[in-house]
């Protein structure tokens, strides 16, 4: 397949870059000039990459035309400061301009990745959940395949260090002298990076045999453990001394207290996780263990 892929320097875009080139896909790369490829290092031969700020948008279409797939993988979560016009700038119209490329194009599939996180928690969430009904709309007018992927909250090694997961695991490995926390009592859906990965591979395959234009897939490991279980977990297999101090930290407003991916649509396709959280975080440790020695 040809596949034209946003977001592929981030960290879930790159692990998506890396399992699609391996898998034999040309991939065409959307990016900034000043966009950090470090993750893309070892494969960044085998990419055709674009700088937005240097071309425009339609070009990648034209000249790689007709390309089977896109897959929007860029995200702004806004935890750098980011104003609500940023975010809806960068999740609502920066995908909307590229679906539009897309749908002007005739692209095959238009494949993005939503949260599953509530409309109104916060900017972030409407803004993600705005852009899914754009894709909504287009696909009930007939112009477009869109597949809206509602991802859970994925983890692994080499994460962003804003990402709660990847907070919590190198505190503890740092035994940093105290963690502050909210009560945990909400329940979340951890799902390791590479279930996440093999679910979009899974779609990008099977979901053109359907005959909605719409479609919309949760994704997650569909159980749920709350966030007190979580740290507790990793404070263990750590073997951290960091003090945990739960309930020093307030529950945001509008807090969600439990989500858990209903994952039977991926089953249907015969998909199913294969990394447990006690495996996956097992796995995560280790890495960051690697890259915590490197660095010292």
């Amino acid at each position: 397949m040809r596949i034209l892929l946003t977001g592929a320097t981030g960290y879930l875009g790159s692990h998506l870059a890396q399992a699609l080139v391996e898998q034999g896909h040309q991939v065409i790369v959307l990016k900034r000039s000043f966009s950090d490829t470090r993750r893309l290092a070892g494969i960044s031969s085998r990419l055709v990459m674009y700088d937005l700020d240097r071309c425009g948008l339609d070009d990648p279409f034209r000249e790689y035309a007709p390309l089977d797939a896109v897959v929007h993988a860029a995200t702004v979560y806004g935890r750098n400061g980011e104003s609500a016009a940023d975010l809806v700038g960068a999740n609502l119209v920066f995908p909307l301009q590229v679906l539009e490329a897309a749908m002007a194009n005739a692209t095959g599939l238009f494949l993005n990745c939503d949260t599953s996180l509530g409309h109104f928690l916060n900017e972030y969430a409407l803004s993600k959940s705005q852009f899914a009904e754009w894709g909504q709309f287009y696909a009930g007018q007939g112009r477009v395949r869109f597949v809206n992927v509602k991802l859970e909250h994925f983890y692994g090694p080499g994460d962003d260090a804003s990402k709660f997961s990847s907070h919590v695991v190198r505190s503890c490995l740092g035994n940093t002298s105290q963690l502050n926390l909210t009560l945990g009592e909400q329940k979340r859906d951890f799902i390791h990076i590479d279930d996440v990965t093999t679910a979009l591979l899974l779609l990008l395959e099977r979901s053109g045999t359907n005959d909605d234009r719409f479609q919309e897939y949760p994704v997650g490991s569909g159980t749920a453990v709350t966030i007190r279980e979580f740290v507790e977990k990793v404070h263990q297999l750590t073997g951290s001394r960091t003090g945990l101090r739960f309930g020093v930290v307030p529950y945001r407003s509008n807090e969600v207290m439990e989500s858990r991916a209903d994952i039977r649509a991926m089953a249907s396709l015969g998909w199913s996780p294969a990394i447990s959280l006690d495996e996956g975080l097992r796995r995560t440790i280790a890495a960051e263990k690697q890259t915590w020695k490197s660095e010292v």
